[in-house]
């Protein structure tokens, strides 16, 4: 099978991820990946926050907790050493898609690198905040942001479960 295939059809989210950092090389290699997701009209809506500092990996974990209302102690980036944050100009009409499709990019690219990861929601509500905005803020990151989503990347403490079967109705043709 083709390797780009075969990554397309293996990749699964990860939940519990040893707390061993990505190589650098890797994590190069993931983000480049995600700079060349198609955007509309090549606009290159989103950006990419790459957290590899373990202080503020573990803020964005509480703070994203809280909006998902878990109890203390919950951390929903399931242990991940790395998040990519992406983001996307809400001034282009296309943000949320070209910020999708840099996601998948950052995903798959892991997969193919042997890193695993899982897309973590509430990206939209933490930089719809003060937190958020604080983090921009400090980068010199100008403009109105909408936070699409954190891919947590990592090494997996355990292998991934088989797919479950694709549905029947999943493709009709014509």
């Amino acid at each position: 099978m083709n390797e780009t295939l075969k990554v397309l059809e293996t990749r699964r989210s990860c939940r519990n991820f040893k707390p061993d950092m990505v190589k650098d090389e890797e994590l190069k290699a993931i983000i480049k990946a995600g700079t060349y997701a198609a955007t509309g009209m090549g606009k290159q809506s989103p950006i990419i926050i790459a957290v590899t500092d373990k202080a503020l990996r573990d803020e964005i974990s509480a703070e994203n907790r809280k909006i998902g209302g878990w109890d203390e102690g919950f951390d929903p980036l399931y242990g991940a050493p790395v998040i990519l944050i992406v983001l996307a100009d809400k001034e282009v009409p296309t943000h949320v898609y070209d910020g999708s499709l840099v996601m998948g990019n950052l995903m798959n690219a892991a997969e193919s690198l042997g890193v695993a990861s899982i897309w973590i929601h509430r990206a939209k509500e933490e930089f719809d905040s003060d937190f958020g905005k604080n983090i921009l803020k400090k980068l010199g990151v100008e403009g109105d942001y909408e936070g699409i989503g954190h891919c947590a990347i990592g090494y997996a403490a355990e292998p991934a479960k088989d797919p479950v079967p694709r549905k029947a109705d999943y493709v009709y043709y014509i």
